[in-house]
């Protein structure tokens, strides 16, 4: 495949050009790369020089190791580039210069610069990235999964119970190997130490796995303490290091134990999920069964159990219980290829390893890229202002609202960034003039890449190019995202309110020639335009006729193009709208209309409404309350669609020190997790549903774990959900057909 000389552009890859790297570790004074090889994996000690970078020399006098200084060209305030014999000078040093300075590290107006990962320091100062000359097939990823034993009288298991130990571990790799340890044929320290061997003898890169983090590693760390047992999964025979972390993507914060494995990279699914989802909003839940089959990925014959019944299945059915575990594994390597893919390709470019560059947001990704081309040319860096100056976002604006047909959606292909590079807008800062050529080398390359991927006639090779191109596509929309950061040297807000100020303007331009030409404008969100064409204006050739004409009355290299058409347009209020396709397709846009925090019964009410709305049969809804209310008498609606499920954002000590302080409202999820028989951290999930009777229960104190639910003893509020579907209705109202409303 055309690669499009990717890793010729040092700026975007590094100066370093060696091949086949897939790890990098700390080894003494030296860092190891592991180097991927026809034969297997084999390392390389090269050189390391831990670096931190000044302001002024004398802040290092009197320090007592080895340390050579060498001066920074340019404006930068950061203008020495100190470097130490090995990592245990340059942490002292670290040490020295905060208590010297009294500045922590990361503290706004720091007069030092360090970076704590003593890889990324190499990576940094070497121009060495992952994967170059690597294809993402040739990379040795092992899937791993278990299942659990739960005492009677329990609802999950807990690892340390001593009866609930480890039913079964199954390991699989795409290339056709795959094994099942089975507690019918080993004991548990058996398959731990089985596991063990197996990771030595595979020798993968990647260990993957869902929700590894916070549940298959830490049950097995719990379970081999227990027993003694020593799991060298690391390339040097160490045990993993593990330890508190926090994973944050988007308003959502995870804390999970963080493993790293010595030569080895550990890829969680679950996290490309939630990273997926920030996007795309179209998950019902983030577990592995869901999104197989969201992605179209479950095979059709694959085997579901009850997690609840895991012990009786090992007892009775030892086989299900084997193609179930089987089949996790299977999903796990389906899902992270396509999941993974772009941060295969993001780890080529940045100076990460693998597994760190997933959890590092946008805008350090980028910043990184600034500094090393900043330290191979001796350049000296500013200092982050640290200051939070507030400015005027994007052009957004509802001028419609109900159903409304047909819809034309035009928008500005990477409106920011094309801005940027048609009037010339950088960070005032970055005196190397980088900004504006990487930017224009990104786009460049994911226009090719988009070329490539319509020219593609392999399925495999459609897939590389469309995830090279998505994956610059991100990259550039993060470039105007890292202006308006506070905590990096280069970010310059001054420049963002620039860029928005002049999106809000090229929206407005456009908005009033489309009125002019007769069109009606529905909605604006920052960088397109939802409108009804104007009378005459009716074939796909017509419409784009003229978001091609409205496109050449903008400046070069601000492109309008027509993202879709649509039979109708239901816009309930503003970003949040619901879209039929002329496929007959429905896509829902905005958390008012497709919220996961509310029930799913009644999401699934309020999704048949929209339909009915945008086919227009809106004098259909009231009927479809009415079985909606029925099957909630009746006990018909299974408690999975009653329960609502919650994500805890603190930790449940947190809560409750909160709650008696009156800093907080009680919760019911946080309520359920006190009285849970095993400890919840920040970042689980809790489903439960409202038992009681009557509408104006107290929720927190009448909720119950959804997995606690009897239907041969139904206890659910049924007066408390029907008044919920009732307001879920009224909602709705203004937008039915008034002679049929039932508000009338």
């Amino acid at each position: 495949m055309d690669d499009l000389h990717l890793t010729d552009t040092p700026l975007l890859f590094g100066a370093d050009p060696t091949e086949g790297v897939v790890a990098a570790e700390l080894a003494g004074r030296f860092i190891r790369l592991f180097i991927r090889t026809p034969h297997g994996a084999v390392f390389r000690d090269v050189p390391f020089r831990p670096f931190i970078v000044l302001t002024e020399p004398d802040l290092l006098s009197g320090f007592r190791g080895d340390v050579e200084l060498r001066p920074l060209a340019g404006p930068g305030e950061l203008r020495h580039l100190a470097l130490f014999r090995d990592w245990h000078d340059c942490t002292e040093a670290k040490e020295l210069l905060a208590k010297r300075s009294g500045h922590t590290p990361s503290a706004p107006g720091a007069p030092y610069l360090f970076l704590s990962d003593p890889v990324h320091q190499h990576l940094l100062l070497t121009g060495t990235t992952l994967f170059k000359g690597v294809e993402f097939a040739q990379l040795r990823r092992l899937a791993l999964d278990i299942e659990t034993a739960c005492a009677p009288g329990f609802e999950f298991s807990n690892p340390a119970r001593e009866e609930d130990r480890i039913l079964s571990i199954a390991v699989m790799e795409e290339g056709g190997f795959e094994a099942y340890l089975s507690g019918h044929e080993l004991d548990e320290r058996e398959m731990l130490e089985r596991l063990t061997a197996i990771i030595r003898e595979r020798d993968p890169d990647v260990i993957e796995g869902h929700n590894l983090f916070r549940f298959d590693l830490e049950y097995l760390r719990v379970r081999a303490a227990r027993h003694g047992v020593r799991l060298a999964w690391g390339r040097d025979g160490s045990v993993p290091r593990v330890h508190p972390s926090r994973f944050t993507v988007a308003e959502r914060a995870v804390d999970y134990p963080r493993w790293d494995i010595y030569g080895r990279s550990v890829i969680d699914t679950y996290f490309l999920l939630l990273i997926y989802d920030v996007t795309s909003r179209e998950l019902e839940s983030h577990g592995l069964k869901q999104a197989a089959r969201h992605f179209g990925i479950a095979a059709p014959d694959r085997v579901y159990l009850d997690r609840q019944a895991m012990d009786e299945i090992f007892r009775t059915d030892p086989e299900s219980l084997r193609r179930y575990n089987l089949d996790d594994v299977r999903e796990t390597l389906a899902l992270s290829r396509l999941l993974s893919y772009s941060w295969f390709l993001q780890a080529r470019i940045f100076p990460y390893t693998y597994q760190t560059c997933v959890i590092r947001g946008n805008a350090t990704r980028i910043n990184a890229l600034f500094l090393r081309e900043y330290l191979r040319q001796e350049r000296a860096v500013p200092i982050p202002t640290g200051e939070a100056t507030p400015f005027e976002g994007g052009y957004t604006d509802i001028f419609e609202t109900g159903v409304l047909s047909p819809i034309v959606h035009c928008d500005v292909a990477s409106l920011y960034p094309s801005l940027m590079l048609a009037y010339g807008i950088a960070p005032a800062r970055e005196n190397l003039g980088l900004y504006l050529p990487l930017l224009k080398s990104l786009r460049e390359f994911r226009l090719r890449a988009k070329a490539l991927a319509r020219q593609a006639e392999e399925p495999h090779e459609r897939e590389y190019y469309d995830a090279l191109q998505q994956t610059f596509k991100i990259l550039i929309n993060s470039f105007y995202g890292y202006l308006g950061t506070t905590l990096h040297p280069f970010a310059d807000v001054r420049a963002a309110a620039e860029v928005t100020r002049l999106g809000r303007e090229t929206i407005g331009t456009m908005l009033q020639w489309l009125r002019d030409r007769g069109a009606h404008p529905v909605e604006v969100d920052t960088d397109g335009i939802y409108f009804i064409p104007p009378p005459g204006i009716t074939s796909p050739e017509q419409e784009q006729s003229l978001v091609s004409e409205l496109s050449a009355t903008l400046p070069e290299g601000i492109e309008v193009e027509l993202d879709g058409r649509y039979h109708a347009m239901f816009s309930y209020k503003m970003k949040n709208y619901a879209l039929l396709g002329h496929d007959g397709a429905v896509r829902v846009k905005g958390s008012a209309l497709k919220s996961r925090g509310i029930e799913r019964y009644l999401r699934e009410f309020m999704a048949e409404m929209i339909r009915l709305l945008l086919t227009g049969e809106g004098e259909a809804i009231p009927l479809l309350h009415d079985e909606y209310a029925r099957r909630l008498r009746d006990h018909l609606i299974p408690v999975d669609r009653l329960a609502r499920t919650e994500t805890l954002g603190e930790s449940p000590a947190t809560y409750l020190q909160k709650v008696r302080q009156g800093k907080r409202n009680p919760s019911a999820a946080f309520e359920i997790a006190l009285k849970a028989d095993h400890e919840y951290r920040a970042g689980d999930q809790i489903s439960y549903y409202v038992a009681g009777r009557g509408k104006g229960v107290t929720v927190y104190e009448s909720c119950k774990p959804a997995s606690r639910y009897d239907p041969a003893r139904p206890d659910e509020n049924t007066e408390y959900y029907l008044d919920k579907l009732r307001q879920m209705l009224k909602r709705f109202a203004p937008f039915l057909p008034r002679e049929r409303s039932l508000f009338d």
